[in-house]
């Protein structure tokens, strides 16, 4: 049984409540943590690069708005609104959007403990 000091409570919220960092030139980011899993939400600037990378948590992405070309273990896609991908743990990726700006919806299990380093 969990101790009654360290149950998480249930939320319900609006993005417009959840605190905006604005993590590199041309990249903000908000962050709705919970025990196991952390949904992130990002607004990218038009032509912003993200290197490419990987990490061991499992990822999925919900483009919201724009478009993206992503290199994906070595291959080319190009995704916009409504597209959903998923990223293994340890699967590379990188990032380059293109003219407008990009919003992603970010879901890390288990939670990216590198985001919450200030």
């Amino acid at each position: 049984m969990i101790a009654e000091d360290t149950r998480i409570s249930a939320l319900v919220t609006d993005w417009s409540k959840v605190p905006v960092e604005q993590i590199e030139k041309g990249i903000q980011r908000q962050m709705i943590v919970g025990q196991n899993v952390m949904v992130c939400r990002f607004r990218f600037a038009p032509f912003v690069v993200t290197a490419e990378h990987s990490h061991p948590h499992e990822q999925m992405t919900l483009v919201v708005q724009g478009k993206v070309k992503f290199i994906i273990s070595g291959e080319e896609r190009i995704v916009a609104a409504g597209d959903v991908l998923h990223f293994p743990p340890d699967n590379r990726h990188g990032a380059t959007m293109l003219d407008e700006e990009v919003i992603l919806i970010d879901i890390f299990a288990p939670i990216r403990e590198d985001f919450l380093k200030k």
